[in-house]
């Protein structure tokens, strides 16, 4: 007979600080909010879990996540954004974390003198929740699409915390990333980004496809587009390849206004071109840093165009 687990670890060799690296115990879950009892099942191994598929299933999961490990009281994105996996989130900030403590004698930077600048912070203002939760940083946000900041802004808004800490700037011009979002003399630590990833819709109705058929789902009516999610979130012309290159070439003009910049990667074929990339604009160092979540491995890359002195210097300057 299968054992009935209710904390099941959800992933494996998480960031060790990472709040969900014990998986999700539902019974507390559903104390902090009643309402995910509706959407909670136990599976054919006997274990308490929810469909992933289901976009309903997995905003309610959010909203009380959020609630419970992040006390966000509000949380509300529009059907048609991106509702994030907060655990694997959640490791991108933990490991910039462990990024900037390398120029601080290994030791975290926190407070809200610390600042990050968000590109593409979308509706679910998912990166500065856990930032400033955990570490206390300071956010900025940048979007090119109006009704996602709208969205985001209420988050904002409805949260004291994050309306202490948390702004977001709209980038006019689709074709910058960079430009006219970082103010002159303005200084950021870092820079955190989930690009869009896919080249084109069709190759992104593809991806979600195959993420159905990993759950088990099969292919009834139309696609489920990444169980949601905007065009500018999933897709942008020549994919992450050019976006992040755009990023590349753009954080040449900003070298000593930040310390890291950093992206996610989701094709790892994609990190030797940002790598020449990276040595014509003059990078002085450049990491890539991996994140295991299950069989799953997704990866950072980043760059700063200052030396150790520079940063340490930075560090004394700014942190102390």
């Amino acid at each position: 007979m299968l054992k009935k687990e209710n904390n099941i670890p959800i992933k494996k060799n998480l960031h060790p600080r990472n709040k969900h690296i014990n998986g999700y115990d539902f019974a507390s879950l559903i104390e902090t909010n009643p309402k995910l009892k509706n959407h909670v099942f136990t599976n054919k191994y006997g274990n308490e879990t929810i469909d992933f598929a289901n976009p309903e299933a997995v905003k309610a999961l959010n909203k009380t996540l959020l609630l419970h490990f992040y006390d966000v009281t509000f949380w509300d994105i529009p059907k048609t954004n991106l509702c994030p996996p907060i655990p694997g989130r959640a490791d991108y900030v933990h490991y910039i974390a462990d990024l900037l403590a390398t120029s601080n004698n290994n030791k975290i930077p926190k407070g809200n003198h610390i600042k990050g600048l968000d590109i593409g912070i979308g509706a679910n203002c998912i990166y500065p929740i856990i930032g400033n939760k955990e570490y206390q940083w300071k956010f900025i946000g940048t979007e090119t699409d109006v009704p996602s900041l709208k969205a985001c802004a209420k988050i904002i808004e409805n949260n004291e915390q994050l309306n202490k800490d948390v702004s977001i700037r709209i980038q006019q011009n689709k074709r910058n990333i960079l430009k006219n979002c970082i103010l002159e003399n303005e200084r950021f630590d870092f820079t955190i980004c989930n690009p869009p990833f896919h080249s084109s819709r069709e190759e992104a109705t593809k991806g979600s496809q195959r993420k159905l058929r990993n759950l088990g789902k099969a292919n009834e009516g139309k696609p489920i587009l990444n169980f949601s999610g905007q065009n500018n979130e999933l897709w942008t012309e020549g994919g992450e390849l050019t976006f992040i290159t755009n990023l590349i070439y753009e954080s040449a003009h900003f070298k000593k206004q930040c310390m890291w910049f950093t992206s996610l990667v989701s094709k790892k074929e994609n990190l030797k071109p940002f790598y020449n990339h990276l040595k014509k604009v003059g990078a002085v160092e450049v990491k890539t840093i991996d994140m295991e979540q299950g069989n799953k491995i997704s990866r950072f890359i980043a760059w700063s165009f200052l030396t150790t002195q520079q940063q340490e210097n930075w560090a004394v300057i700014n942190w102390d």
